[in-house]
């Protein structure tokens, strides 16, 4: 199968590939999304179209929601070439950015990546989309692990902003400069994390999930009202606030206290206090009001950022349909 030469390939023909080469499509950009694995005529078409279907329907459902004039979907979709593993070869070497997102096994992203470095060219950049293996574990199965690193995508890929980048200390910094560019290119939010399991974002949601379960379990609250709690309290002041920046505009102080009574009235183990916000209280640096926490507020106009927080807030309310005009008097 001839394919036309393009910057960008998604190895892996399920669901995050899928979402991936939505988010270039979407973009402006062809993108190649391969599938490895030999397959008869008959395996290779179902999927091919099973992959068309389900980009065809992902582009519907924005359209619908008014992202995009229902006009253009088609040709957004067709900047998406399907390949199979003949045409693999040809689309790897002209690619620029590898996007692999195979089964979440060793042997599977190895057998890729053995692929992968046999026809890529030697500047490309290889990412793995993983979300739950080392970066340390998988550079071992690169030819050029200065230029790899892992990627994680939070689904939907194609409508969440954030990817996470996790580097490994070989990663040479010029290949995670140009990721970023590429990236925040077609719109996204890239952030950066060494070798972690977790990243930034599942870490925090599973300690948020699972404290939510237990919640329900030990009938502290019911389902609903744990959801209307974090969807309307917390989800919107973290919409507004990012966490660590909640710490230091409310005070590591505040977090000091309510940590101290919760491990010892819930758990000592999930509720005791890092050592740094611990040292940083004893310093007296409580964020904000102290003038430094985790961020340096030196010199920063402390009244417009209050207001662009305050703004921030309001923003969100009103979003989501919880903000009021001020009522006439009531004369009870």
């Amino acid at each position: 199968m001839n394919q036309p030469a393009v910057r960008f390939v998604a190895v892996g023909a399920g669901r995050m590939g899928r979402g991936i080469a939505i988010a270039f499509a979407y973009a402006g950009h062809r993108i190649a999304l391969v599938d490895l694995r030999p397959r008869t005529p008959e395996a290779w078409q179902r999927l091919a179209d099973e992959a068309r279907a389900e980009i065809r329907a992902s582009l519907d459902g924005l359209a619908r929601l008014g992202a995009l004039p229902i006009e253009q979907v088609d040709a957004i979709a067709a900047r998406v070439a399907l390949v199979d593993a003949a045409g693999a070869p040809a689309a790897l070497a002209a690619a620029e950015l590898v996007f692999e997102g195979v089964p979440e096994t060793l042997e599977a992203k190895r057998e890729a990546f053995a692929q992968i470095g046999r026809h890529c060219r030697a500047d490309a950049i290889l990412t793995s989309t993983t979300s739950s293996i080392l970066v340390t574990q998988l550079a071992a199965f690169v030819e050029r692990p200065a230029r790899f690193l892992n990627m994680h995508w939070l689904n939907p890929a194609y409508l969440i902003p954030v990817v996470e980048l996790s580097t490994h200390p070989g990663t040479d910094a010029a290949v995670v400069a140009r990721l970023r560019a590429i990236m925040e290119g077609i719109g996204k939010l890239p952030v950066v994390c060494g070798v972690a399991p977790g990243y930034i974002v599942p870490r925090l949601q599973a300690l948020v999930m699972n404290e939510a379960a237990r919640m329900v379990e030990e009938g502290v609250a019911s389902a609903e009202e744990i959801d209307r709690a974090t969807r309307y309290g917390m989800g919107l002041r973290f919409a507004a606030l990012g966490v660590i920046e909640f710490i230091d505009f409310g005070g590591a102080d505040i977090l000091h206290h309510a940590s101290r009574e919760m491990s010892a009235s819930i758990s000592r183990e999930r509720y005791t206090a890092p050592a740094n916000v611990d040292r940083m209280v004893a310093e007296g640096r409580l964020g904000l009001k102290s003038g430094s926490g985790f961020y340096d507020y030196d010199g920063r106009d402390v009244a417009a950022y209050r207001r662009d927080v305050l703004s921030r807030t309001l923003g969100m309310l009103r979003h989501a349909g919880l903000w009021q005009p001020p009522a006439a008097e009531t004369i009870d």
